[in-house]
């Protein structure tokens, strides 16, 4: 909350109407501010209670309504900020903490972004995810992720046991967070000082922030290069699939029913796919005459096909079969070994 009266108790500003309006104006205009960046999106309007007196109502302003000295004020540390490389997040909150002229309320506005902050599965709470060098102890993460524009951005969680460490990892994790490796890597950390968060923070806890920063850094680099690494290894997968997968036989001639068959079996795109022709081994047995316009009449086939995962043995076969179609009922025998490549 905003003491009004804090900074109207001079005897002359009650006499100037004209600083007095000023001095009002340029308070509604940083409460505005800092409502509307660093508070929920629900919250529109507050309520502030002056002492001994009655409830004054502030409803939610736009900026662009409001004129005074104020903005003149901040053109100077607007360049500065723009000096700083930021994320668009962050540079909307370090505007939005710069803004407020009293330290009190910036640290509780730290403590409230660390209760807002998602919890850190414990799982990641590893050696490899500490960062080193902080008072408190510090835990964070990230992974590397495709946006909707096909960019390739990273997505931070990170926790503390101390409650202002965990409002500044808040402030990283919310600033950093859906931003590409390369905007990251701009962050100058000088941000912290023109945000006046410094303020709250002692030598070693501000080492720590700067401890944080780099770490995130770093981490972005790693998830990036672990991205890319299971990118290759997939493609790498799927060449080395597409390039075990037989996709022609050389034709036989005057073997028109193992031409059909091999046509047929390609469907299943197998890995091997071997087919050969028995029938001269069944000469003078029931069926041994085969088709009549080349004598095949037996045949043993061993494929292999990723087709058949999950498959029960006779449902391969069912499936062979409903693939050979018509041509099942001109051959007297199919010996079948189907198998995935595990099993092989």
């Amino acid at each position: 909350p905003v003491e009004l009266n804090t900074q109207l108790h001079h005897r002359q500003e009650y006499k100037n109407p004209l600083r007095t309006c000023v001095t009002i104006m340029k308070l509604i205009t940083n409460f505005v501010l800092l409502s509307s960046l660093l508070l929920p999106p629900h919250i529109d309007a507050f309520t502030h209670h002056r002492r001994n007196g009655p409830s004054v109502v502030f409803q939610s302003i736009s900026l662009n309504q409001i004129q005074t000295r104020s903005h003149l004020s901040m053109v100077s540390s607007d360049k500065d900020i723009d000096s700083l490389g930021l994320t668009p997040q962050l540079e909307t909150m370090t505007k939005a903490f710069s803004s407020i002229p009293d330290e009190k309320t910036r640290y509780k506005q730290l403590l409230y972004m660390a209760n807002q902050l998602q919890p850190m599965d414990s799982s990641l709470m590893v050696p490899q995810n500490k960062v080193p060098g902080c008072l408190s102890t510090v835990y964070v993460d990230c992974t590397a992720d495709e946006n909707e524009d096909g960019e390739i951005v990273v997505n931070y969680v990170g926790d503390s046991d101390g409650l202002l460490t965990k409002g500044l990892i808040a402030l990283l994790v919310r600033g950093l967070s859906g931003c590409t490796p390369e905007q990251i890597q701009k962050v100058n950390p000088e941000f912290i000082s023109v945000a006046k968060i410094t303020q709250s923070l002692t030598p070693g806890r501000n080492n720590g922030f700067l401890n944080m920063l780099a770490v995130m850094k770093a981490k972005a680099e790693q998830a990036i290069a672990k991205n890319d690494s299971s990118n290759d290894a997939a493609d790498n997968t799927a060449s080395s699939a597409e390039s075990d997968v037989i996709t022609t036989f050389e034709e036989i001639q005057d073997k028109p029913m193992y031409n059909e068959m091999m046509v047929s079996l390609l469907k299943l795109k197998p890995s091997k796919l071997d087919l050969i022709d028995e029938s001269h081994q069944h000469a003078g047995h029931a069926g041994s005459k085969g088709w009549e316009e080349s004598g095949e009449s037996h045949f043993n086939l061993e494929i292999v096909s990723e087709a058949f995962s999950g498959m029960a043995r006779v449902k391969r076969h069912q499936l062979i079969y409903l693939l050979l179609g018509e041509t099942m009922s001109k051959i007297h025998a199919l010996s079948i070994s189907a198998k995935t490549k595990e099993e092989v």
